[in-house]
């Protein structure tokens, strides 16, 4: 087998071929280094003699699956640019998807596609792919590899790159395409003890939480791998399996929400203790704000190992920051990797130490909405400063302070009032599971605040519970940030990245 220059895979597969590259915690199974180099290079070879070049998509609208990554990485090795879509988009949301990002090939399995038929009217010159049974008008993965001979070779290409969605939290997903040569430039940005929780090598061990469709997933589990590291990858988040899984294969890095530290928080204490999880040096942890309580508690658990970022797929800035300097700082998300924070008021004036604004980051590499130029524009502002839309502020080091997102904020008598401090609130009562704060209509005021409540026992849902997580607010915060209802529900509606989506919460209130 020849090796190209740049090609990791190939390395790995000549240097330790029998060993695991990554496996499927649940089922057990394994995909060696030799079977990933030479699976994926026979799918980058089937794509090319079907007439895919360099710069064209794919998309892969799977589960978690165990050939996912070799799709990728078969992607990866060709130059092309791979869309990966949640398994739990309807019919007309996936062909949104596939027809703003041009996919060429797309790639599914039995049972995510709820309407087969119109998928196919209307994906006519897309290639269609099916793993783990026959779909009408797709044809069957294993074979199509099969018309590849083992020994085929690959010439060399710019490495391909995700061509990512955002989460559609807000709204319509939106794509996030960068030139090739430029795509992945930032990863390691900020070098030195700083990001030494990013610098994977051959003995690192990575402990993926989170549905592989997810931008985090792809690129953290892609990034391990090019290092020389193994993956362990659970199909669905099981905080105990999570702990079993760190002890069993001796785990060195993971990555975590915060929805998944109150679980593993909630454990009893003799469960928590019984797990030897001595291998773990680094806990990374993004995706959505982190109550200070529930930081303090993992760092009391698993000492000063948890490292926080704050980013998003349109990567216009990133901060981050280790467990001492949290301590020093509680709350924050960190300082700049690479560029400066800038606090902006509604004015577009930029706002002082401690004063609260939207978070824009400027010095990062730009970017462009696909085919959205409007929303493009949106996201800076007249200086060329990028904001991901959150509200937040900066201390006097520099550190910054998330507030809440601006779609969030309820704006009550004229006043803004963010969320997120209720809720951190009330996450703290122990028979609370999850809360979403929103506002909700009212003809004086225009909207009032109320507390839509997830309970870990849904038979405690009373009357006397809502006027105790209401009492628990007005015990910290001033009354008018405070709800003033609290409605329970059996389920509160969250990605499998552990973000809330608030706009289905407030859309059965807001008709």
């Amino acid at each position: 087998m020849e090796i190209r220059e740049n090609d990791a895979l190939a390395l790995w597969a000549l240097e330790k071929p029998d060993d695991v590259a990554y496996r499927i915690l649940e089922s057990g199974e394994c995909v060696t280094w030799k079977e990933l180099e030479l699976r994926s290079r026979q799918c980058a070879a089937m794509l090319l003699a079907r007439g895919l070049k360099q710069g064209d998509c794919i998309a892969v609208f799977l589960d978690n699956h165990l050939r996912y990554f070799e799709i990728l990485w078969a992607a990866q090795r060709i130059g092309l640019y791979y869309t990966t879509i949640s398994r739990h988009l309807k019919t007309n949301e996936l062909l949104y998807i596939l027809g703003d990002c041009g996919a060429k090939a797309l790639f599914t399995s039995q049972g995510l596609v709820s309407d087969v038929g119109a998928l196919v009217q209307a994906t006519g010159n897309i290639l269609r792919f099916t793993l783990g049974g026959s779909l009408s008008g797709f044809s069957d993965y294993e074979s199509a590899l099969a018309t590849v001979q083992t020994d085929v070779q690959l010439a060399p290409a710019i490495p391909g790159t995700d061509f990512s969605y955002s989460s559609g939290t807000t709204g319509r997903p939106k794509g996030i395409k960068r030139p090739l040569e430029h795509a992945n430039q930032h990863f390691n940005a900020r070098p030195g003890p700083q990001n030494v929780w990013k610098q994977f090598d051959r003995n690192s061990v990575f402990l993926s939480t989170a549905p592989f469709y997810h931008t985090a997933p792809v690129r953290w589990n892609m990034a391990v791998m090019m290092q020389g590291g193994s993956c362990v990858m659970m199909q669905k988040f099981n905080e105990k399996a999570a702990l079993n899984a760190i002890e069993q294969y001796r785990v060195t890095h993971s990555q975590w929400v915060p929805t998944m530290f109150i679980r593993l928080l909630r454990l009893p204490l003799e469960e928590r203790a019984s797990h030897d999880l001595s291998s773990m040096r680094y806990a990374i942890h993004a995706a959505a704000p982190c109550p200070v309580w529930v930081k303090e508690q993992m760092i009391a658990w698993w000492g000063p190992i948890l490292y926080e970022f704050y980013s998003g797929t349109e990567l216009v800035g990133r901060t981050s920051l280790n467990s001492d300097e949290w301590m020093a700082h509680k709350g924050s998300v960190g300082r700049p990797e690479f560029g400066a924070v800038h606090i902006v008021d509604e004015s577009g004036n930029e706002c002082g130490t401690g004063e609260r604004g939207l978070v824009y980051f400027s010095g990062g590499p730009r970017f462009e909405y696909h085919n959205d130029p409007d929303k493009t524009r949106e996201a800076y502002n007249d200086r060329g400063w990028g904001t991901y839309g959150d509200i937040g502020y900066v201390d006097e080091d520099g550190y910054l302070y998330l507030t809440d997102r601006v779609a969030n904020t309820i704006i009550s008598g004229g006043v803004n009032i963010y969320p997120q401090e209720a809720e951190n609130v009330i996450l703290r009562h122990p028979k609370v599971q999850d809360v979403a704060v929103i506002g909700s209509p009212n003809e004086e005021f225009g909207e009032e605040v109320k507390a839509v409540v997830e309970l870990l026992d849904p038979d405690d849902a009373t009357a006397e519970l809502a006027t105790e997580i209401i009492a628990l607010c007005r015990a910290d915060l001033s009354a008018i940030k405070c709800p003033r209802s609290v409605d329970f529900v059996t389920d509160l509606p969250r990605t499998d990245a552990g973000k809330l989506l608030k706009r289905e919460v407030k859309a059965r209130y807001w008709k």
